[in-house]
């Protein structure tokens, strides 16, 4: 509900008295411009009719006392307001206004009953707040913001219809079309909490104002800062958490760093999920990314009533754009292309190694103007507004040239919003020739803290993306060493294999190609072979001595039974020249196991 704060001031005695009539509502306040200048040197006194009870007397302090009921003070054009909160029915009546040395001026206060709405706004310390207060009745009437702990003496006001304008630190714009007045807080303070009127001038003694209580919380839980990049053309998805039951809302900071809606035809989705009733995770999705969507985006929650709406803004997004990346020989030229949008064609651009900005602006950074060129001693910018794009060349590169490029449009300050990596390839290559299970140490240069990487790929190109390796290794035989005090690491890998073959690309932005060759040792499967050999022709002849071993224990033990298996025996005798007698042996034909048996007797000559 709105409360009306109503001045009507009658004239009863031509240049000498004022009646004045204010209509307030019980549980608000009022606040009333008597008109008066302030003197500090004189006493200011109220009273109340009919009993005369005096209620100020020789005040002199010209601050406002929150803590009083009524406060008589002065503004800043110098006049003394009245103000009195928590009205009731009891403040209903007469009063009569004084200042030592000047006629009394008289007010007649109403106090109307009714429902009084104080609507509750909170947003976040850090973040950002946008409340949209609505008059559709009075769409060209001036409209205000004020704070009630000052007594509204310094009100906030566009100025100018249908345009942003800043008012200390807010901004403001007043919305003639649609009869709102919005007001965006860019950082949430905690002392920006407090009691707020949220109004518009009628005419010169009545106005009309919304009374909301801004509570600014201290929960990083939703604030968040977050850095996004996405190529020219491609889609980017980005994600933001809302508490409760709110609806998202997701804007695009403009020039003046005002939080606009964007194009529903640039998100292509806006999906939401909840496990818990107090959160909400939602992604948004950009496609078709081109240079105008770089910038600072915003995602937050946004609560809708009768005659006021507020977003509280909690999650910052700085969505940059990126270029592939730029890779030369050593000596040689280097050409960095930096599209823009067609708005900032008359605008000042820049070409810095780090971002352009004073605090990070490195030696090797200029400056162009439109349609113009600008050479230094190595870098030439030239600008292009016909094709939006300007362009700078960089000539006889070396290792200090290599790095992160950054292409700024400069307003009232630099916007930093597209980057490319230089990349210097060093004409002095590696190669190394190791063995399967050797170990290899390698030392890569580096001129960025930030920046080390040891890539296995065909194209150095291949190396970069958004800060990372394309095809970091990830290995537990790799290691890094770092020796910062010399601008070198060292990769360490063991246990090589034949397939660790390749190209490398060592380093960041410095690169060094490395050509590592695996072979297969040889030596050591000829090892293999002989020992494989020797056990084979080992095992061999303990093969032949065992069959030879059973073969001589078979004729030297005959065998005594037929199951025994023999078929064949021979027995020869033979006689010494000194052998006085010859051999004979007999067999019994019982005695007798073998299927044939032959016996011959020879002598044998010494």
């Amino acid at each position: 509900m709105k409360i009306l704060f109503i001045f009507f001031i009658f004239y009863l005695i031509s240049g000498a008295v004022k009646d004045m009539d204010v209509i307030g509502y019980s549980g608000g306040s009022v606040l009333v411009d008597s008109g008066k200048l302030w003197s500090s040197d004189s006493a200011k006194n109220m009273y109340k009719f009919p009993e005369w009870r005096r209620i100020k007397n020789d005040k002199k302090h010209d601050q406002l006392n929150n803590e009083e009921k009524l406060s008589v003070f002065r503004n800043s054009k110098g006049n003394l307001l009245i103000f009195i909160r928590e009205l009731n029915q009891h403040d209903a009546g007469r009063y009569r206004i004084g200042v030592s040395g000047t006629r009394p001026d008289y007010m007649n206060l109403i106090v109307l009953e009714g429902k009084l709405t104080m609507y509750k706004v909170s947003g976040y310390s850090g973040g950002g707040l946008m409340i949209k207060c609505e008059h559709p009745q009075y769409k060209t009437k001036p409209k205000y913001i004020c704070k009630e702990s000052d007594g509204c003496s310094e009100r906030k006001s566009p100025g100018v219809r249908d345009e942003w304008m800043e008012n200390g630190d807010v901004s403001l714009y007043d919305d003639t079309r649609a009869g709102v007045l919005m007001v965006f807080f860019r950082e949430l303070k905690a002392a920006d909490a407090g009691t707020y009127r949220c109004g518009v001038n009628v005419s010169h003694y009545t106005e009309i104002f919304t009374e909301l209580q801004l509570n600014v919380k201290q929960e990083p839980k939703y604030l968040k800062s977050e850095t996004e990049s996405a190529y020219l053309g491609g889609e980017v998805s980005i994600t933001c958490q809302i508490p409760g039951k709110h609806e998202v809302n997701f804007c695009k900071e403009d020039d003046n760093h005002i939080c606009q809606n964007i194009s529903s035809s640039k998100v292509t989705q806006i999906n939401g999920s909840s496990e818990r009733n107090e959160d909400r995770v939602f992604t948004v999705s950009i496609s078709n990314v081109s240079v105008r969507d770089a910038g600072v985006y915003w995602c937050g929650a946004e609560t809708r009533d009768t005659y006021l709406t507020f977003i509280s803004l909690t999650t910052k997004i700085q969505l940059n754009l990126i270029m592939p990346p730029v890779v030369r020989h050593e000596g040689e030229s280097a050409e960095i292309i930096c599209p823009y949008d067609p708005i900032y064609k008359s605008k000042p651009k820049s070409l810095c190694k780090g971002k352009c900005s004073t605090r990070d602006r490195n030696t090797l950074s200029e400056t162009v103007r439109e349609e113009k060129e600008t050479k230094t001693d190595r870098l030439t910018l030239n600008d292009n507004v016909t094709a939006s794009v300007f362009t700078g060349t960089i000539t006889g590169l070396t290792a200090e040239d290599a790095g992160k490029y950054w292409c700024a449009v400069t307003l009232e300050r630099d916007l930093n919003y597209l980057y490319t990596h230089l990349m210097v390839i060093m004409n002095e290559e590696l190669n190394l020739t190791k063995y399967e299970g050797d170990d290899v140490s390698i030392q890569c240069k580096h001129h960025d803290e930030d920046q080390k990487s040891f890539c296995k790929a065909h194209e150095a190109s291949m190396c970069v993306k958004d800060r990372d390796s394309l095809e970091t290794i990830r290995d537990d035989r790799f290691s890094f060493s770092d020796e910062a005090s010399t601008g070198v690491f060292t990769v360490n890998i063991t246990d090589l294999r034949e397939e660790d073959s390749g190209i490398y690309w060592c380093g960041a932005h410095v690169i060094t190609k490395v050509h590592l060759n695996v072979k297969r040792n040889f030596s050591m499967i000829i090892i293999i072979s002989v020992c494989v050999i020797l056990l084979i022709g080992g095992f061999a002849l303990t093969v032949w001595k065992l069959r030879h071993k059973r073969r001589g224990d078979a004729h030297t033990h005959l065998p005594t039974i037929p199951s025994d298996g023999l078929l064949y025996a021979a027995i020869s005798f033979q006689n010494h020249e000194e052998s006085l007698s010859d051999a004979a042996v007999r067999f019994s034909k019982d005695d007798i196991n073998c299927d044939y048996a032959a016996v011959s007797r020879r002598m044998r000559l010494n």
